[in-house]
């Protein structure tokens, strides 16, 4: 599993927004690694302090780093320096918090660097897709499936969202999951809204869909496990994703 680097001018944030991400990550998060504050523990970045955060978190399959502001950037660059691989590091250009949860969540379900840097990548838009400010470039188009449960090797099923908030960060997260653990190609799509449907391994494509309590969606999944991951998804939502 890949490793994740938190890189902030205040490590009381950083530490913050690591125990968000990690409450969304599930039984089995990714090494999630903090740099953060000056030598002297003042507002600041220390790039030796990153490359020592980067090293600690490679396992071997590679490390992403988050930065918040300006200089937490050039300290950034200047650690890959120091590395012991640097051809394993990524640095993402995603916002601070949305980008840590997206990451925490995609890394978790199994994805390897380039998959969870290429989901984090987009990880305002989903925000910007919600508040209308212009067209989502979130990359959640997923293949039509038959609107017949038989056709094919697709399977689907409807439901109605019943959580207060819709599938906002909480539940999306733990559908992203769910989907994730199985050899399955999960989409849905917001029946309400007439929506595309969207990859359900995409925390960032599915709370960009905006599903809001009362909604109708549709579930449909292809591959060897799709009827395995639809029962458990199906569950998850008629229970309201626990927070009933």
């Amino acid at each position: 599993m890949i490793g994740i680097v938190a890189v902030s001018h205040s490590r009381a944030l950083a530490e913050a927004a690591v125990h968000l991400a990690l409450q969304m990550g599930g039984d089995q998060p990714p090494a999630v690694r903090v740099a953060a504050g000056g030598p002297d523990d003042d507002l600041g970045t220390d790039a030796v302090a990153i490359a020592a955060a980067i090293d600690e978190a490679d396992s071997g399959d590679g490390v992403l780093v988050l930065m918040d502001l300006g200089s937490a950037i050039l300290s950034a660059e200047t650690a890959v320096e120091f590395v012991t691989a640097p051809e394993r590091v990524r640095l993402s250009p995603a916002p601070f918090v949305e980008g840590l949860v997206a990451a925490v969540v995609t890394a978790a379900g199994g994805a390897d660097l380039a998959a969870v840097a290429a989901e984090c990548a987009t990880a305002g838009e989903a925000k910007r897709r919600q508040l209308g400010d212009g067209a989502s470039t979130v990359p959640d188009a997923a293949p039509p499936a038959s609107a017949d449960d038989t056709a094919g090797d697709s399977l689907s099923f409807e439901a109605v969202v019943s959580n207060p908030s819709g599938l906002h960060a909480r539940p999306a997260a733990t559908f992203v999951k769910a989907a994730s653990r199985f050899g399955a190609e999960v989409r849905i799509a917001d029946l309400d809204t007439g929506s595309a449907e969207v990859s359900g391994h995409s925390l960032l494509a599915l709370m960009a869909l905006g599903v809001r309590q009362g909604s109708r969606v549709r579930v449909s999944a292809s591959g060897p496990q799709a009827r395995q991951a639809l029962d458990e998804l199906r569950a998850l939502i008629d229970d309201g994703f626990g927070e009933r």
